[in-house]
């Protein structure tokens, strides 16, 4: 190529604007090292339970690897149905069920559904860092309200946030609990919403990941939308295995849309995916079926890690750790370091500690780290604490 070539070779401008993701650069300056204790992603370090994985080995020799219906096989759609009415108290159809794969892809597949350039979207932040990132994929707008602290809690300022639901935005996107703050939204505010998106026609993009990982023993899930649905209702619920079940490597979730949507769905998965690996159904139908002692296992061992990770970090000095309702994470500052991207690679490369930073979840988020202790051994956890406060003591 010259200097006078008139055609430059690039991607389009949207997606050159797009934000590169500040947790992968922290994760790819340690990823391998043996010596760096890892809790930069949001996973379990506990394997798929044995019964999925064995069922995903049978459906492989049985010779299942072929082409599988858009929204995905019916066997699978009736037991996310059935799993999801038994959950909320709400009947759900199978007809408004699309399996999809992983979570992500359900996000984008909703923009795709929604969004047209320049639309307005809004969303409760800090936030993961795709979810803000992929309707900019469709040349939308988002605008953030933030979360804030207070009495010591991660919460949600409702006037606040229904006040910037104005007439002609678009689309609302909320992630209860929430990643990665852990804030969990409370029923009297999924009330406020619902009734106000109603008004103005809004659409409410929920993603329901974290649904299961409360830590209230008394809630079977967090308050959910798809509880409070009716039909005309603008909802879309996009869900995953990923972290209940502990499946992040499968790539597998589901879409739960108005039946209306349900055809042009069908379009959208042809065009990005076309189907799910039937291995990968056929696990994900047994992880709902059986799998409600390894969610319930799941969630104790969370809260126990939760309440452990706290206390030894609040320990340190000039440590803030918020109080959360549930997901896997701590999200805590440490007075006086504000640059988190920063923060976050010294620690990789002098204390062999791989946190998230803040910042990637947005610029409400810097200052702050998110360290997830989805782990099976305590001492990992106290470990990574002591390597913290050795590195604390030095700078």
């Amino acid at each position: 190529m010259t200097d006078s070539t008139p055609y430059p070779v690039q991607a389009r401008a949207a997606i050159q604007h797009l934000a590169g993701s500040f947790i992968r650069e922290v994760a790819n300056s340690g990823m391998g090292r043996p010596d760096v204790l890892p809790f930069w992603f949001g996973e379990s370090d506990t394997a798929t339970a044995e019964f999925i994985r064995d069922e995903a080995a049978r459906s492989l020799a049985q010779g299942e690897t072929f082409y599988s219906q858009n929204l995905g096989r019916p066997y699978l759609r009736e037991r996310i149905a059935a799993y999801l009415s038994g959950l909320h108290g709400r009947a759900v159809g199978s007809e408004r069920i699309a399996v999809v794969s992983s979570g992500v892809t359900g996000l984008l597949i909703a923009s795709e559904l929604l969004l047209s350039p320049q639309d307005r979207v809004v969303a409760v932040t800090p936030l993961w860092p795709n979810i803000c990132e992929i309707p900019k994929i469709l040349s939308a707008r988002v605008e953030r309200v933030s979360l804030r602290v207070s009495d010591g809690r991660w919460t949600l300022d409702l006037e606040r946030l229904l006040s910037a639901l104005t007439p002609g935005t678009r689309a609302l996107i909320v992630n209860s609990p929430n990643n990665p703050t852990g804030w969990t939204i409370d029923e009297h505010s999924v009330q406020a919403i619902v009734a106000h998106c109603r008004k103005h026609g809004i659409w409410i993009i929920c993603d329901d990941v974290y649904e299961r990982l409360v830590y209230d023993e008394r809630q079977r899930s967090a308050p959910s939308f798809l509880a409070h649905y009716e039909q005309g209702d603008r909802i879309i619920s996009v869900n995953s295995f990923s972290k209940a079940w502990s499946m992040t490597g499968w790539r597998a979730g589901w879409m739960v849309v108005p039946d209306e949507l349900t055809a042009d769905l069908g379009k959208l998965v042809e065009y990005n995916f076309s189907c799910v690996f039937e291995p990968v159904q056929r696990a994900a139908a047994i992880a709902l079926e059986h799998g409600e002692p390894e969610v319930a296992r799941l969630r104790s061992r969370l809260s126990h890690t939760r309440a452990l990770l706290s206390q030894a970090l609040q320990s340190l000095p000039g440590v803030q750790v918020p109080e959360a309702g549930g997901a896997m994470y701590v999200f805590f500052r440490i007075a006086g370091l504000d640059d988190s991207l920063g923060l976050a690679k010294r620690l990789v490369s002098e204390a062999g500690l791989g946190l998230a930073p803040g910042s990637a979840f947005g610029p409400e988020g810097d200052g702050w780290l998110r360290w997830c202790h989805a782990v099976s051994v305590d001492s990992k956890l106290l470990d990574g604490v002591d390597r913290l406060s050795r590195f604390l003591a030095r700078v």
